[in-house]
């Protein structure tokens, strides 16, 4: 039998309304913020964008013209600063080499082969790359988290050692491809999680 992947979706969004995820003032943003939220709370990444929005370096022409050293500083809040400033450096690195510094022609890439490239990059697993295809490219694919590995193992949906890619068609075979709906129910989930599955 199948889990109740759609009930689930509509319980949410009747109790919680809707998320309007992910915050970001651009798509530049959301790439950064998917590389800062590793490993750390969104409170922490707020404050590391909030830095790197007073310091106008929320873009490919600052970041380019900083050294590893001041975006530690920027980025510190976030914690494991020392990798996640080498990550940002290598992202906008790649992004000028291979697409002229252009997100669009990144993003004109078919899901499959764009996700392909951000894995290749340092320090972006599927989690990142998912991430960054759903929020700032805005193509179909689920981001599974921690917090959606829990509330699958506590509902029975999945058993204790599952892979990424497993838990992900649970979803994506149980609900129409559309990106408004992935992105909402991510962002539904990480709330039910916060408010009641600790």
């Amino acid at each position: 039998m199948n889990p109740p992947i759609d009930e689930v979706y509509q319980t949410l969004i009747n109790h919680y309304g809707e998320q309007h995820w992910w915050p970001a003032e651009s798509r530049f943003e959301m790439v950064v913020g998917a590389i800062l939220t590793q490993n750390t709370a969104w409170t922490n990444v707020e404050k590391a964008l909030s830095n790197l929005r007073k310091n106008d370096a929320l873009n490919f022409q600052s970041l380019e013209k900083s050294s590893h050293e001041q975006l530690i500083e920027w980025i510190r809040p976030a914690g494991f600063f020392n990798h996640k400033s080498a990550y940002i450096l290598e992202m906008v690195s790649n992004v000028r080499k291979k697409f002229d510094g252009s997100l669009d022609a990144l993003f004109a890439l078919e899901s499959s082969t764009l996700r392909k490239e951000l894995l290749s990059w340092k320090g972006i697993g599927k989690e990142t790359a998912d991430s960054i295809i759903l929020y700032a490219a805005e193509k179909p694919t689920f981001v599974v988290d921690a917090y959606t590995k829990r509330i699958c193992k506590r509902h029975g949906w999945i058993e204790e050692k599952v892979n990424y890619d497993d838990v992900a068609k649970l979803f994506t075979d149980n609900l129409p491809e559309d990106v408004q709906l992935y992105n909402e129910y991510h962002a539904l989930i990480v709330r039910s999680c916060k408010d009641y599955c600790t």
